[in-house]
């Protein structure tokens, strides 16, 4: 059974960016015409009050909340890239993320820790956020987001190591299928020294619960 690609993982020149062929309100009038139909398929009447504007509503939400696609890494991180003599952990933790299950199309929330050990390059801290809105703001697999977080600070700036780990409750679980309302799901990956260094990884995982 043929396995499945792995290239969008690695960041490439427009930092895994996508940007469409189409005009955005041309892909909002799309999309609202495909609201109307799901309206009229679940049984509603898309023409009374408090519908009519639903379906462009919601073609305009959706484009917030996957706006990741159109943003390359590089203008994300904006020349944040600074010389710096540290070689001790940097850590930003319970940073709020919120994206779209692909599997779904329904939120998943939680917070995500983000640790790089610096070569010689530090980032600066707000990026660290911003890349993980940047990833989030797709249709995602908190699998996948968590690892191309981690991929993405590592091509930007080539630590000793990166480590991400990622906490969230989705709404497929809660809302649907089994319906477990607290369930959370844990996710990590670690690069460089992180993955081969027990020590380092128990000092990422220890300060993370501070």
């Amino acid at each position: 059974m043929a396995q499945p690609s792995t290239d969008i993982l690695v960041p490439d020149v427009h930092g895994l960016g996508w940007p469409a062929k189409s005009t955005a309100h041309e892909r909002e009038q799309r999309m609202a015409a495909a609201v109307r139909v799901i309206l009229e398929g679940i049984g509603e009447d898309p023409d009374r009050e408090g519908l009519l504007r639903t379906p462009d509503r919601y073609a305009q939400a959706i484009m917030w909340m996957t706006r990741g696609y159109e943003e390359r890494l590089a203008d994300v991180i904006n020349d944040a890239v600074f010389a710096e003599d540290h070689d001790e952990m940097v850590l930003v933790r319970d940073v709020d993320i919120s994206s779209l299950c692909e599997h779904h199309l329904v939120p998943f929330t939680g917070k995500v820790a983000i640790a790089y050990i610096p070569n010689k390059l530090v980032l600066g801290l707000s990026k660290l956020a911003r890349i993980a809105e940047t990833f989030s703001r797709r249709l995602q697999v908190q699998e996948r987001l968590t690892k191309q977080i981690a991929v993405a600070v590592q091509e930007a700036i080539k630590p000793r190591g990166v480590a991400v780990v990622m906490e969230a409750t989705h709404l497929c679980m809660t809302m649907r299928g089994v319906q477990k309302p607290g369930a959370i799901t844990v996710t990590s990956c670690m690069l460089g020294c992180f993955r081969t260094q027990q020590k380092t990884r128990e000092e990422f995982l220890t300060l993370m619960k501070v």
